[in-house]
């Protein structure tokens, strides 16, 4: 999964792999400029960014065919509950659903004192590698 990721928005976010396990994926992003909006404080997109690359990554690891199928954001929501500044945030995604065809992912984003400060839902599609 990390060899994956290069070169991509997880790699230039500084996305970090934590915990990657089939009902459970854990991953930590930085807070600072490169996450920032303009006022200073963590933008909810890269919240949700976070969020879906926890689900789709966590999904990726419970398709048995990963030769013919991959997994695939479909419909995300988020709450921005808190704002942050600096530090680190650490995105938990844990099954809602988990089928052939879809899985739904419950993602708590929290800082470095367990502060929730963002939760989110995340519907990914399993769809056929062409």
């Amino acid at each position: 999964m990390k060899e994956r990721s290069l070169h991509t928005a997880i790699q230039s976010l500084g996305i970090d792999f934590v915990e990657l396990a089939p009902n459970r994926v854990v991953m930590s992003m930085p807070v600072g400029p490169s996450t920032h909006q303009p006022a200073g404080i963590l933008h909810g997109g890269a919240s949700v960014l976070l969020a879906e690359t926890a689900a789709s990554i966590a999904s990726e690891i419970n398709i048995v065919d990963k030769d013919n199928y991959a997994a695939v954001g479909l419909e995300i929501n988020a709450n921005h509950l808190k704002s942050k500044r600096d530090g680190i945030v650490t995105a938990v995604a844990t099954p809602i659903h988990k089928g052939r065809k879809t899985m739904v992912w419950e993602i708590r984003i929290s800082d470095e004192n367990d502060q929730l400060i963002c939760i989110s839902r995340c519907t990914v599609a399993i769809i056929e590698k062409k």
